[in-house]
């Protein structure tokens, strides 16, 4: 299988994400892919409302979907939406070395970005200008805030 397009795989977790908002929930989806061959290893979604599980963020799915792996040194995380400081850990615990970004728009501020590029992972956030699916995730979640505000703040830990 050959390896996609950035946008190609992004589109696949806008996907998901849109799925998870048909379903009242959090819309935000993500994709493990192999770095070598494309292969998807494990996708999945937002899983608060529809699993009744505040930890279960679209990143998180996509792992334990991905299930056992000797390692994921060589996969890059595709997000509809910038990780949260519990996905970047995750992200950093299994050293995953690439993360593709669709919205870092709709988030509070850039801080975990920094953190994943100081510890080495590349991040690429894709531009809504010239990415339909980058600009589909920050329409997709912007409507969500919107309407949901309150499970908006619930997903990202309540209002401090």
């Amino acid at each position: 299988m050959p390896y996609e397009s950035h946008e190609h795989y992004l589109q696949r977790a806008l996907t998901l994400a849109t799925i998870g908002y048909r379903e009242n929930g959090c819309p935000i989806g993500a994709v493990l892919v192999a770095n070598a061959d494309g292969t998807v290893l494990g996708e999945g979604k937002n899983g608060l409302v529809q699993e009744g599980n505040p930890i279960l963020h679209g990143e998180m799915s996509a792992l334990r979907a991905a299930g056992r792996l000797p390692h994921r040194h060589d996969t890059t995380m595709y997000t509809t939406l910038q990780p949260c400081f519990m996905c970047t850990g995750a992200i950093l615990m299994f050293g995953i070395p690439r993360v593709v970004i669709g919205d870092a728009t709709n988030v509070d501020s850039d801080e975990t970005i920094h953190v994943l590029r100081q510890r080495g992972v590349e991040v690429i956030v894709m531009d809504p200008t010239t990415s339909v699916a980058a600009r589909g995730c920050i329409d997709l979640v912007a409507r969500f805030r919107a309407e949901q505000p309150a499970l908006w703040l619930e997903d990202w830990g309540g209002q401090r």
